[in-house]
């Protein structure tokens, strides 16, 4: 396997170690805190029956109706 080599900062090189679990490699922990998954889609929908986008319409009208009173009351 080809190897690379880079430089980092003390505080990196610190924080990269602090995240080393058991026998891990640098190598392995770079490869599981940035993520083996390459499909960006994956994650589209998930949140889709949170009620969140409700939530946030609810607020955006909200947000528009008090705008536009003080808009009214200026």
């Amino acid at each position: 396997m080809a190897t690379k080599t880079i430089t980092v900062t003390e505080e990196a090189y610190e924080r990269l170690r602090t995240m080393k679990r058991g026998d891990e490699s640098f190598t392995d922990v770079l490869l599981r805190i940035t993520g083996g998954e390459k499909d960006v889609m994956k994650g589209f929908g998930s949140w889709k029956e949170s009620g969140l986008r409700e939530a946030v319409e609810d607020a955006r009208e909200e947000f528009d109706e008090d705008f536009e009173n003080r808009q009214a009351s200026q």
